[in-house]
């Protein structure tokens, strides 16, 4: 089995139900194919870079999971043809990564740059 993660981009105008439904159809093609879906991460709605079809906005769910490759290629190919997916990235994830969120660090202010910029100076 090999670690995967799919990153879905679904219509902005869909209700919960028929996202949930998307989200249900590719977990039961996954556990199907022999494999195990891990996590299921809803992003929320986020704007685009650029439009597509016409839409500013997608909702993006982050999908992880082990399968075989046939089982991920069948997942593909089901994504493609759903017309509420608008984009989907499939990736395999390095050997060791984390199953969790990453905590993201604070950003330091300006000042507090400067301060340590200035020890170090000293230094």
């Amino acid at each position: 089995m090999i670690d995967y993660e799919i990153l879905l981009l679904l219509d902005p105008d869909l209700a919960e139900e028929p996202q949930a439904e998307v989200i249900t159809r590719v977990r039961e093609l996954i556990e199907k194919g022999g494999g195990s879906f891990t996590r299921h991460d809803v992003w929320g709605k986020r704007k685009l870079a650029y439009e597509i079809d016409k839409k500013a906005d997608g909702n993006y769910h982050l999908l992880l999971f082990s399968a075989r490759p046939q089982t991920l290629d069948e997942v593909s190919r089901v994504l493609k043809i759903d017309d509420n997916v608008m984009r989907h990235l499939a990736t395999r994830r390095p050997e060791g990564s984390p199953a969790g969120p990453l905590p993201v660090a604070v950003p330091m202010s300006h000042d507090a740059v400067v301060d340590d910029l200035a020890e170090e100076d000293e230094d």
